[in-house]
């Protein structure tokens, strides 16, 4: 379905957007819409949804797909390896897998890979003892140990040094880890999750990751789309951040026009749900009435100049042809012809032309 069809055939904006937090998950059914495109989760389920991964919001297709993928693998000890685009919200997934499995109970731990220190990584990962470098002042426990019966949740893998590549795969496969300066092997329970917007296989093409730890690390991947391809969601994700920073800043905002809601909608989002989370805490911040306005210039900056249609292949080959002639002075056979440079006997040339309605225009002269 169309999300601006979406938008009229439910009621998100002719009633209150309310303060309830799950409310973004709760505009009544639309009819048909779940039996002819894929929206077949019923509302209870989205609201169910939407609790327990808390942040996570939606209903389209992609969405149903994505956490039918994360009920499969939540249950169990395996390595989940999520891949997408910046700002689709890998971490939330990696929450919600921690928060089904029966490591509930127990941490979550995380460790941004693009943040580790120079030649700290390694404690990062495994802790040091006493003494173990300058400045080690006591001893510190590592994101493994810290994670010890819980969830070890790696975000932007592809960015882990070489070096520590092949220290984790050993640790992934024998459950063992040694603090730097330490001499004690020490046995750790962690099911990893990691998450990354790189392509890995090209990176390992390049050298610049290791197979061997990619394959581990890959046991159930999860591409988790970009917002683009989940459009029927930005209705309920518009109504749940708005809602979310409406009541943060004590605010009511009771609708959001549909002039806005068809922007929202048809624009590419780039950043994915982080940029559409920020521009709408943006123009909860600039709301002066109950209607929600975007910021100045959103409009114009999404309605602009967009790229120009794809041609069809007759529209390619005729102007190919054309660029060919002009080139030649509109000579088609001979040496150094249309037809030559072409690669096609003369007769087919001329045949093409017709077909394609190319003729040559007479000159003009002037007359001053």
């Amino acid at each position: 379905m169309n999300p601006l069809e979406l938008i009229r055939t439910s009621t998100c904006f002719n009633e209150p957007i309310g303060t309830d937090p799950l409310y973004s998950a709760r505009p009544k059914q639309v009819p048909g819409a779940a039996r002819g495109h894929g929206l077949d989760l019923s509302l209870q389920e989205e609201v169910r949804v939407a609790h327990d991964s808390k942040e996570l919001v939606g209903a389209s297709p992609a969405f149903t797909k994505l956490m039918a993928m994360v009920g499969y693998v939540a249950g169990t000890d395996s390595a989940v390896l999520l891949t997408g685009e910046t700002g689709t919200g890998k971490e939330l997934i990696a929450r919600a897998i921690h928060t089904l499995s029966g490591r509930r109970t127990k941490p979550l731990v995380t460790l941004d890979c693009t943040t580790l220190p120079a030649g700290l990584a390694e404690s990062e990962l495994f802790g040091h003892e006493k003494g173990a470098f300058t400045g080690a002042l006591s001893r510190r426990l590592g994101r493994f140990e810290l994670a010890d019966g819980g969830t070890l949740f790696l975000d932007e893998i592809g960015d882990l040094p070489l070096d520590l590549q092949a220290k984790l795969l050993r640790v992934l496969q024998a459950g063992d880890i040694e603090r730097v300066g330490g001499t004690r092997t020490l046995t750790v329970n962690v099911r990893t999750i990691a998450a990354t917007h790189r392509d890995l296989a090209e990176l390992c093409r390049q050298g610049r990751f290791r197979s061997d730890l990619f394959y581990r690390l890959q046991v159930f991947p999860i591409a988790i789309p970009p917002l683009r391809d989940r459009r029927e969601d930005i209705p309920l994700l518009v109504r749940h951040f708005t809602q979310t920073y409406a009541a943060k800043l004590g605010k009511r905002i009771a609708t959001v026009p549909e002039r806005t809601m068809g922007v929202l909608c048809s624009y590419a989002w780039p950043g994915n749900i982080r940029e559409l989370q920020h521009l709408i805490e943006r123009a909860v911040i600039l709301t002066r009435g109950t209607e929600l306005a975007l910021a100045d210039g959103f409009h114009t900056f999404t309605t602009g100049p967009q790229p120009p249609p794809l041609a069809t292949l007759k529209e390619v080959e005729r102007a190919h042809i054309l660029k060919v002639l002009d080139a030649t002075a509109w000579r088609i056979s001979g040496g150094r012809g249309a037809a030559q440079l072409l690669g096609v006997p003369p007769t087919t040339l001329r045949s093409r032309m017709e077909k394609l309605g190319i003729r040559k225009k007479p000159k003009n002269y002037g007359i001053s």
